[in-house]
């Protein structure tokens, strides 16, 4: 009886979320079909299908305006995201086990230390940011973007170690201590090997803010061989009119990387995330 009394519900729910993952797909419609139109259609028929299908597009696209090439600005990107995720791995898991076992005051305010570094705005700190890494020749380069980035994620990394690793039980490393183990072969050897989950949730959440930033790239990177994909891309955009269709291929090269990423690790960071915010 009460499997039958809310079957009606339960096909209201279906039809409702599928009508709303057809919405979602709306954007992945329109990226797709774009990409693949001719110059005149995206302006005079931007939604339909396209008449033509191009597929120079994404040659065209992987070519560039002249300046630097999708695949160099692809290359660019690979060398800035993945440094900066292995920068945050390594130093954010470090931060967070020095938070996460310190029982007195001050490892609760680190701890409070670096949420408060999540909320705050970095937009507010651009003008002495570029300043700085101006003055330490970090500007138009990767290494520069590499330490801008682990800089301003660093807080979220450590949020996201530090409750995964509240959550751990102390029994291994309590016995490892007994065997005279020091702090960090314990780290390295016991604790870190426990962290996978959190650590696919940090390189996914903070690789996918490195790759599709584009307002730090833009003023750190704008007409250095270092440009990464976002800033490749603007160079489609003109002053006057922009080539959408170019921008469209281009956007479903750069996505690709990061979906596949995504797909390959999305079990591992769903366990990593639930055990940061259980905490």
């Amino acid at each position: 009886m009460e499997s039958t009394r809310y079957r009606p519900l339960a096909a209201v729910r279906e039809v409702l979320f599928i009508l709303l993952a057809l919405v979602w797909c709306i954007p992945f419609y329109y990226l797709a079909i774009v990409a693949v139109k001719p110059d005149m259609e995206v302006f005079t028929a931007p939604m339909s299908f396209p008449s033509t299908i191009v597929l120079g597009n994404f040659a065209e696209a992987w070519r560039g305006t002249g300046g630097v090439g999708l695949g160099e600005a692809l290359l660019n990107s690979v060398i800035v995201t993945v440094g900066t995720v292995s920068l945050l791995i390594f130093l954010g898991s470090l931060t967070a086990y020095v938070i996460a076992r310190n029982t007195q005051r001050i490892g609760g305010l680190l701890y409070v230390f670096f949420v408060v570094g999540i909320i705050l705005p970095y937009q507010m700190a651009i003008v002495p940011l570029f300043s700085s890494l101006r003055s330490l020749g970090l500007v138009g380069n990767q290494i520069g973007m590499i330490v801008l980035f682990t800089g301003l994620l660093l807080p979220m990394a450590v949020f996201l170690y530090a409750g995964f690793m509240r959550a751990l039980p102390h029994d291994y490393e309590e016995a490892a201590q007994v065997d005279g183990a020091g702090r960090g072969k314990i780290f390295f050897r016991i604790v870190f090997p426990l962290l996978r989950p959190v650590t696919a949730t940090v390189a996914i959440m903070t690789g996918m803010i490195v790759w599709n930033d584009f307002f730090l790239q833009l003023i750190f990177l704008n007409g250095s061989s270092a440009q990464t994909l976002p800033v490749a891309m603007y160079g489609f955009v003109g002053e006057f009119t922009a080539r959408w269709n170019m921008v469209f291929a281009a956007v479903c090269i750069s996505i690709a990387p990061i979906l596949a990423f995504y797909l390959f690790a999305q079990r591992r960071f769903m366990q990593g995330f639930t055990g940061g915010i259980k905490s």
